[in-house]
């Protein structure tokens, strides 16, 4: 799982981050033109500029379609969990376990390579990383033991870690180069719709297709299995867009020696990536279980509903400050919790779905500021490295709570579970309210009429 990464590239251009990139891939061009003779300069004006810009239009939307469906297979197995429980007895932990050894995959990915794109070319990641996804669905394809799970949740992991970075980044790229000069608005709505719409659309097919199609563990990454070899042989038809430089590699580095506000931001990251956890990896089991409903598809309606909240208030909260963000989703967060914990012990389906959507739009804003407000504060040239150690904090939420849930049901019934869950995050996210309020208060005064 991955979520909006367009601050990185619009307002991170430091080293390490995948905002280089478009500074970078601009140069080769520039030092080709200069090196034309003004006679076959001139023609190439009139010919080549048109009909490369179509180009990088059509791969444009070639990169996203490809990232959403990148993003939507990283979703596929949320409402097939309690079928692997039905069939293979897994306990309610072994499945948070299989769910966050995703976070294990994407965090390796990210430091490893998660960044060399900027230098190898966007074609010469998205490719690998694509190919990763497929050999992921085969191993689901093969097995349902709980080992084979765990191997095909890291690969799963580990593309989308380089596919993250290097999608949003070519996004970036193709949108400059097909629209020069252009507001950069579509390249962020299309990102964050590709991105954080792919993961609830994954899983809304996934579940679709396992209540209605014949082989529900198999069907689902069948079609996402094609529709990844489909990405591939478009991405490979798509114009690079950098130039491959010989750099000696190195990981990228993470630190949270960045100050006590970046800490804050860590913090907001953890407590939105929490949600995010919970509803992917034991919400449906949930549903199933205490509110009664075992149908896949509103297993998979309950994940899309959340990142569709997540995606549509990133979406419509772009442009206000971040202290608006953060207070609006700091509040989300907690009334959508609280929704959560009231729809499973009133066993209201209805009331838990509104939970999850509130939640889900709350922890999509509150990643966008934290986001946001460290790649305005960071040193430049320790930009990548403290976004890399908020990435590290947010897939330790994405991780720890589910693992901490998916355990202690083993010893309590889940909505007990949930209301300490509930409490908890509502601790750490009165918190975060009042570390806000001293640092915002100012920002907010200026930014008032």
């Amino acid at each position: 799982m991955s979520l909006d990464l367009t601050p990185l590239i619009v307002t991170a251009p430091g080293a390490g981050s995948p905002g280089t990139a478009a500074t970078m891939a601009t140069a080769p061009d520039a030092r080709a033109e200069a090196a034309t003779p003004p006679a076959t300069r001139s023609h190439a004006a009139t010919t080549t500029p048109a009909a490369s810009s179509r180009r990088h239009g059509v791969g444009f939307w070639t990169v996203a379609a490809t990232f959403l469906v990148a993003m939507a297979y990283s979703t596929v197995p949320s409402p097939l969990f309690p079928l692997y429980v039905a069939r293979e007895g897994f306990s309610t932990f072994a499945v948070t376990v299989v769910f966050a050894s995703f976070a294990v995959g994407v965090v390796i990915s990210l430091v490893l390579a998660g960044h060399v794109s900027d230098w190898l070319g966007r074609k010469a990641i998205l490719l690998p990383a694509l190919g990763l996804e497929v050999a992921s669905a085969v191993l689901f394809l093969s097995s349902t033991a709980l080992p084979v799970l765990i191997l095909a949740r890291v690969i799963n992991g580990l593309g989308v870690g380089m596919i993250a970075a290097t999608a949003t980044a070519y996004l970036h790229d193709l949108h400059t180069r097909h629209r020069p000069g252009a507001s950069l608005r579509r390249f962020e709505v299309v990102s964050t719709a590709a991105n954080i719409g792919g993961l609830g659309v994954g899983a809304l097919l996934a579940g679709v297709l396992a209540q209605y199609a014949a082989s529900p563990l198999s069907t689902p990454y069948v079609v996402l299995a094609v529709l990844l070899v489909v990405s591939i042989v478009a991405v490979a038809l798509t114009p690079e867009t950098v130039t491959r430089r010989q750099v000696s590699y190195r990981p990228q580095r993470i630190s949270t020696g960045h100050g006590a506000g970046y800490l804050v931001a860590g913090a907001g990251a953890f407590s939105a990536f929490a949600v995010f956890g919970v509803f992917t990896s034991v919400s449906p089991g949930f549903v199933a279980g205490e509110l009664h409903h075992p149908s896949r598809a509103l297993a998979g309606l309950v994940v899309f509903i959340v990142f569709g909240g997540a995606a549509l208030a990133q979406t419509l909260t772009s442009g206000m400050p971040v202290p608006v963000q953060r207070a609006l989703g700091l509040g989300a967060q907690a009334i959508g919790v609280l929704l959560v914990v009231a729809g499973m012990d009133a066993a209201g389906f209805p009331l838990f779905l509104v939970g999850g959507a509130v939640a889900g739009a709350g922890a999509g804003v509150q990643f966008k500021a934290a986001i946001g407000a460290v790649t305005r504060t960071a040193a430049p040239a320790k930009r990548g490295e403290a976004l890399a150690g908020l990435f590290f904090i947010a897939y330790l939420g994405l991780s720890v709570p589910s693992l901490s849930i998916g355990l202690a049901t083993r010893f309590l019934p889940p909505t007990t579970v949930m209301t300490w869950f509930a409490g908890i995050l509502l601790v750490l996210l009165a918190v975060l309210a009042a570390a806000h309020r001293r640092s915002d208060l100012p920002q907010l005064s200026r930014c008032a009429p």
